[in-house]
């Protein structure tokens, strides 16, 4: 049985995203393999007005579905920190839950908190240490960069353990 799994880092300016296929043999329960079938960000300038930028993740999201098929998709859950900047984190989860919506997809959501706790078994890991399980898990030479892509395939790998 095989699973592709997307997982989302929702933002403005740099929206990770990360996919991750799972095989299991149904027969034996242990024996997974997971493997990277991409990653990467979605990118929106400054320079250009909210609604232009909303448009570019929106079209974008679009075509990394297309391209990626995945089952479930992984995100993370909206946390607030600095109002300003959750407003607009909102606004891009929102056009994200829009595409995810328009392709029939189901997802599920993850605390930093909870993505920690699932890759390095402490819930207040420090960034580097999360990064270092996804390349360990994921049998990739190198941490993925930039850290949103890192993040995006973080949600992914948590999702997988949770089902």
């Amino acid at each position: 049985m095989e699973k592709r799994i997307l997982g989302l880092d929702p933002g403005l300016a740099i929206l990770g995203f990360g996919a991750i296929t799972c095989t299991q043999n149904p027969q034996l329960r242990p024996d997974t393999t997971v493997k990277t079938i991409d990653f990467g960000v979605i990118r929106t300038s400054p320079d250009m007005e909210m609604g232009q930028r909303l448009c570019v993740l929106f079209d974008d999201l679009h075509t990394v579905i297309e391209e990626l098929q995945p089952d479930l998709v992984a995100i993370e859950k909206l946390f607030f920190y600095r109002m300003s900047n959750t407003i607009v984190v909102a606004q891009a989860r929102g056009v994200l839950l829009l595409a995810l919506a328009q392709h029939k997809l189901p997802y599920v959501e993850f605390t930093p908190a909870q993505v920690k706790q699932a890759l390095t078994a402490y819930g207040n890991a420090d960034k580097s240490e999360v990064q270092e399980a996804v390349a360990r898990e994921l049998d990739l030479d190198e941490i993925p960069q930039p850290d949103d892509a890192a993040d995006a395939l973080a949600l992914a790998l948590t999702a997988w353990f949770q089902i």
